[in-house]
């Protein structure tokens, strides 16, 4: 298992001057961390506009420093060369990319323009562009895979139910914080050791990336909501994962308030997908 990663995310000197933003560098650290924690290989791209431009430049859009015959050349040579790669290992996972990047932007890429219109437009950059039969996924949403599980578990079969959906997103390389493996059981637990669970928890959710939150039954478990309503205060996206049928009016299946706070899904595959696992990319 590899991915094909672009090489700015592995060293950083190699964007334009003045573009990294501390945001960036933690994107990237954290993708790599990744791929490290899973155990999936990297294999970096070359950066074509290293080799056309120089370490040491300006940033431009693709039109007004790179729209030439001998750049076009370069990606092609290089095109080659990751054929070759593949053709020995296999299809990659994936590519990792960085949006707006002229030529490794995966959804947007500073392409230029010939008008008055904006420099930055949709679709991959003109590197990756070669490879449309490859998956790829931005590096800052690559990056955030740290998953807090809010859902009821005071029940066996409840626990045995996240248990499952545990190992369902880390069969898909996400770092998961299961509650039920962090508290005591029981219900003689003194004051201390309540709030001392209390306090893991809300520490665990203030430095996750996204809570996927199991809303099954006649209302949602109260101690999930409230961690959900706490996540979404905190700007933390929820998915709101629900395989029970009913549903409590025509417009929503449990909660109002609940639901439009997240993003709810019905089954396992749309849950990856709107985790953007990278076995369920575009």
């Amino acid at each position: 298992m590899y991915v094909l990663m672009c090489p700015c995310v592995l060293n950083p000197e190699l964007r334009a001057r003045g573009i990294t933003r501390e945001s960036d560098l933690h994107a990237f650290g954290r993708a790599i961390e990744r791929c490290r924690s899973f155990g999936i290989e990297i294999v970096p791209l070359p950066c074509p506009e290293t080799l056309y431009l120089g370490k040491d430049r300006e940033p431009g859009t693709f039109l007004e420093r790179l729209n030439s015959g001998d750049f076009s050349l370069i990606l092609k040579e290089l095109e080659e060369d990751i054929r070759d790669i593949i053709a020995r290992k296999g299809p990659p996972l994936c590519i990792i990319g960085v949006n707006s990047s002229p030529t490794c932007g995966v959804d947007t890429t500073f392409y230029g323009s010939d008008d008055d219109g904006s420099a930055k437009r949709l679709g991959r950059g003109v590197f990756l562009d070669r490879f449309t039969d490859i998956p790829a996924i931005d590096v800052q949403v690559f990056s955030r895979y740290h998953v807090y599980l809010a859902a009821p578990l005071f029940s066996a079969a409840e626990r045995r139910f996240n248990e499952w959906l545990s190992g369902v997103l880390a069969r898909h390389f996400f770092e998961v914080y299961l509650p039920q493996e962090a508290g005591e059981d029981g219900c003689e637990r003194g004051i201390d050791a309540q709030h001392a669970i209390f306090t893991r928890h809300c520490e665990a959710l203030s430095h996750m990336d996204v809570v996927v939150a199991v809303i099954d039954g006649a209302d949602a478990d109260s101690g999930t909501a409230w961690e959900m309503g706490y996540a979404f205060a905190r700007n933390i996206p929820v998915i709101s994962f629900r395989t029970d049928f009913r549903r409590a009016g025509v417009h929503e299946h449990v909660n109002l308030m609940l639901e439009q706070s997240s993003c709810v899904v019905h089954g396992e595959e749309d849950m990856l997908k709107a985790l953007h696992s990278p076995f369920f990319l575009d």
